[in-house]
């Protein structure tokens, strides 16, 4: 189920973590884990992004059940 990105933080590791209008959170940085998305490393990147659609996994999740 695709949801806006609304803000960002960084988790313990320092990883990028979206934060998405249905108030659950997605890491952003690495998707596969060994490529880095620029536009999340950036804080002007990360601005641009706002609004964005991601898929977020645990509404996907919660409609399957």
């Amino acid at each position: 189920m695709h949801q806006s990105i609304v803000g960002y933080h960084q988790d313990e590791e320092n990883h990028w973590v979206a934060e998405l209008a249905c108030g659950h959170n997605q890491h952003v940085r690495h998707k596969p884990p060994w490529v880095v998305r620029h536009w999340v490393t950036t804080e002007m990147g990360r601005a641009a992004m706002l609004g964005t659609q991601l898929d977020c996994k645990l509404c996907d999740q919660a409609v399957l059940r």
